[in-house]
């Protein structure tokens, strides 16, 4: 399958075929299987724009071309501790958009350019966004783009792993949080390579 082919074969997938993308617990890597589903489901864009930066608005994600998404998230359980290198959260979503190029945009103008942008600001929960370092992740089928990012809080650090990928007019995004200040993007990689495979499968299957 090339690139343009693929492209083409999401225009036929619906929003319904989000649920099939999205991984469930079981597809997350082993190191995830004591977590717990924390949240899950549908994500529309004014719940989006709730969940994000202050100042996010459904309009402006709308406006980017993003229809609708969907989630699932992995946390702790209770009995788990949360020492420094412990990676306490995992998460796969699916971003459908009205094009490719609109999934390109949003990649660089928003998925990136937000964080950077508000380094050094609260981010709520009584934490500050310490720093929000590029990553170059490979291996994807399509174009991929990264970041660590670096939050402090009265507890200490937390760091993030995420990564984009496009899959025509859909975005898959993986990230991965850690206790401490700690790189994960040999995992987030792995994970998101798991979701690619997923979503492609189903991209497929449709047709």
């Amino acid at each position: 399958m090339t690139s343009s082919s693929i492209d083409r074969a999401t225009y036929s997938i619906g929003e319904n075929a989000l649920d099939l993308m999205v991984l469930e617990k079981t597809g997350f890597p082993e190191l995830f299987q004591g977590h717990q589903v924390v949240r899950e489901g549908s994500l529309d864009n004014e719940t989006l724009a709730q969940n994000g930066f202050e100042g996010s608005s459904a309009e402006r994600f709308s406006q980017a071309g993003r229809v609708t998404g969907v989630m699932r998230e992995l946390g702790p359980t209770s009995n788990m501790g949360m020492s420094d290198g412990f990676d306490f959260m995992a998460a796969t979503v699916v971003h459908l958009f009205d094009s490719p190029d609109s999934v390109h945009s949003w990649m660089y103008d928003i998925f990136l350019k937000d964080f950077e942008d508000r380094v050094g600001e609260s981010v709520g929960q009584g934490h500050q966004l310490v720093s929000a370092t590029r990553l170059e992740p490979a291996g994807f089928f399509d174009e991929a783009v990264g970041l660590k990012v670096l939050q402090g809080g009265v507890d200490g650090l937390i760091s993030s792993t995420v990564i984009d990928f496009r899959v025509g007019r859909l975005l898959g995004v993986v990230f991965i949080g850690a206790v401490g200040d700690h790189d994960r993007l040999d995992q987030v990689v792995q994970l998101g390579q798991i979701l690619e495979k997923r979503i492609v499968s189903v991209v497929l299957g449709s047709n």
